[in-house]
């Protein structure tokens, strides 16, 4: 079985940012997770080179295009090394074995009367490198970035894509996984409704001499779009190897951002439809990045660079947090304060603390080895229920690219581990001398360690091979994961330092960097005095009284999914002890994915009025530590029957 994946060739016109990293670590993982299941796994990536842009980009610098391009892909591959991108193979648009395969295509399209040549006249955006119609401008300006355009009248060739419109549609209504997330299927059946023409794949040589030459005609280039596409089948074999081209095509994943997914899902079907393939099995479409809650941008100085962030915390964390932090499909916001707070919360505190910990306890009381394995008391049962539970979740969540989700199970486990040493407490094991059960207890927290250190492999690399080190194993292997025991009793382990070193504050580096970046910055304007915020004075004393109008009370929470419109929220159906389960909307989406809340035990203000939160009624309030960024949900100690009151 193959597994073939993609990320869009990157446009070089400028240095990589953190769009770019996060499209291609996203893949990394996929193509990690399908070669430890043991698939034969081919991953591409690379740079589009040619269009108007690069040319005019080199002209500004005083160099030749070639030139250009082939200094702006370095910091590509560079970073792309830097965080441990696994790619099987770097293709670049102004290669001989891509130009080949595009003028093979475009000479057969046009013999078969696919292409014709007519003339266009119509608005252009040299930013966007496309046409557009009267009807498409959005205030006069292209409805893509916004940009100035300009009227132009040119002889040009034309794919006769409108004539593949309706298989498209047809392919769309048969394949519901072709385009994923659900929002971006919708928005390509949207588009599907309104009609679809024809595509201008030439430019005159004359104004744009960067191109691939169209080999029927050399006066012209190839629109950098229907060459770009190409690379896809250009890379395996297309033309020129066809056993290993059938073995990889069509595509597992095409992984894009949501701004280019038109000019994948029709543009680039219609291509595959003309030439007598069909689309990859499914087209991805991501989100976008925003910074501290604005746009990522130049002029505002606020584009993140991933070579600064892994400078501060190292590419795991870097390739953690990008996956961890939003919902893949959805747009999410950066910022370096979350960064830092996840990076504490979850790395050093749940995943690290448990290891350390544990690999501590071990070698102080155990002399270092891997303690024996004992019968079931206590809570080992339901660790290795969980452990069993977890390994299944992140299958299936990481086979749908669900990236958070699985992340979430993994750190899931991790706190479990941690609790369940609390409970067990070694220290008073071994100090009433009780060795078989200290052992006992201390060999699952690790096997604990070894599940979530094999299952981080694909997202943490380094760190997991680190961790799988200390524990005497030589790489992370799925398949040891049908069982709870995988360690070899009596082999050696070893502490090493913390895997994540907890930070009380921002590194160094990224604090001087953001000083740098406020201290450019005009000073803000000054608001009104009546504008101005107040600061909240110190809650005062409550009468008992108005406290007990709060009907307080143990919950479990039997459901949760994501709120349909807002990413920062969950939706829950919790077990209140009533005849039916309350809903209630809370905003924890930040901290929890839905499946690892569910059992989970919470207070909730059970007589809170009912509100309609982002079109979703919430019936009730779940109570958690924090405030903007959630810490913890508030629960209780021991188990208690849902419904019972908190007083």
């Amino acid at each position: 079985m193959s597994f073939y994946i993609t990320t869009p060739i990157y446009y070089v016109n400028d240095a990589p940012h953190l769009g770019h990293a996060y499209t291609t670590v996203a893949a990394d993982v996929l193509a990690r997770y399908h070669r430890l299941r043991g698939e034969d796994t081919w991953f591409l990536t690379g740079t589009d080179e040619h269009g108007q842009k690069v040319l005019e980009a080199a002209r500004a610098r005083g160099i030749t295009p070639q030139q250009h391009v082939d200094e702006l892909c370095r910091p590509y591959k560079a970073l792309w090394e830097r965080l441990g991108i696994t790619y099987s193979d770097f293709i670049r648009t102004t290669e001989a074995r891509h130009t080949a395969v595009v003028q093979d295509i475009l000479q057969a399209l046009y013999d078969r009367g696919e292409i014709y040549r007519d003339t266009y006249a119509g608005w252009y955006s040299v930013h966007e490198e496309r046409f557009f119609t009267e009807k498409d401008l959005v205030d006069g300006k292209d409805p893509i970035g916004h940009r100035e355009v300009e009227w132009l009248e040119e002889a040009n060739y034309f794919f006769r894509m409108s004539k593949y419109a309706d298989t498209l549609r047809a392919w769309v209504a048969e394949h519901p996984d072709f385009v994923r997330p659900a929002s971006r299927r919708n928005e390509l059946l949207g588009y599907l409704k309104k009609e679809v023409g024809d595509l201008c794949i030439s430019r005159p040589r004359a104004r744009l001499p960067w191109g691939v030459p169209l080999p029927f005609d050399g006066d012209y280039v190839t629109y950098v779009w229907f060459d770009a596409l190409i690379n896809y089948i250009s890379a395996v074999g297309y033309g020129s190897d066809g056993a290993r081209f059938r073995k990889l095509w069509p595509a597992s994943y095409q992984l894009v951002g949501k701004d280019i997914l038109t000019t994948h899902a029709v543009y680039w079907s219609a291509m595959l439809f003309a030439i007598g393939l069909q689309p990859a099995d499914c087209l991805y479409a991501h989100g976008w990045w925003t910074v501290e809650g604005r746009k990522m941008s130049k002029s505002l100085k606020n584009v993140v660079d991933p070579n600064l962030l892994i400078d501060a915390y190292g590419a795991d964390a870097v390739r953690y947090f990008l996956l961890r932090e939003i919902h893949f499909g959805h747009d999410g916001d950066f910022s370096h304060k979350k960064f830092l707070e996840r990076y504490n919360a979850e790395l050093a505190n749940d995943l690290g603390n448990l290891a350390h910990r544990s690999l501590s306890m071990i070698g102080k009381w155990l002399g270092g080895a891997v303690p024996a394995a004992g019968p079931d008391r206590g809570g080992d049962a339901e660790l290795k229920a969980l452990a069993a539970q977890t390994v299944a979740d992140y299958h299936r969540l990481l086979g749908a690219a669900s990236f958070k989700e699985a992340l979430g199970a993994v750190m899931t486990l991790s706190r479990a581990g941690n609790k369940y040493i609390d409970t067990e407490e070694p220290w008073r094991l071994n100090r009433e001398g009780d060795t078989e059960r200290l052992a006992a207890v201390m060999r699952n927290t690790i096997e604990v360690c070894r599940i979530a250190g094999t299952l981080l492999a694909p997202f943490c690399p380094g760190k997991s091979a680190e961790l799988l080190d200390r524990l005497g194993l030589g790489g992370p292997e799925l398949d040891s994961l049908s069982s709870f025991y995988g360690l070899s009793e009596g082999g050696p382990l070893r502490l090493g330092d913390p895997l994540f070193p907890r930070m009380s504050e921002l590194p160094a580096i990224i604090a001087a960097t953001l000083e740098r970046a406020l201290g450019d910055e005009p000073p803000a304007p000054k608001e009104p005095a009546k504008k101005k915020k107040r600061t909240a004075a110190p809650a005062g004393p409550v009468r008992f009284a108005d406290f007990q109008k709060l009907d307080l009370r143990a919950a479990r929470i039997l459901g949760a999914e994501r709120h349909p419109d807002a990413d920062r929220l969950l939706v829950l159906q919790v077990d209140l002890g009533e005849a039916e389960p309350r809903q209630i909307v809370a905003g924890i989406a930040g901290r929890y994915s839905p499946e690892e809340l569910v059992g989970t035990s919470v207070i909730v203000v059970a007589n809170l009025e009912p509100a309609a939160i982002r079109g979703v009624e919430s019936q009730g309030m779940v109570l958690a530590a924090g405030g903007a960024s959630i810490q913890s949900l508030a629960s209780t100690l021991d188990p208690v029957t849902p419904g019972t009151p908190i007083r």
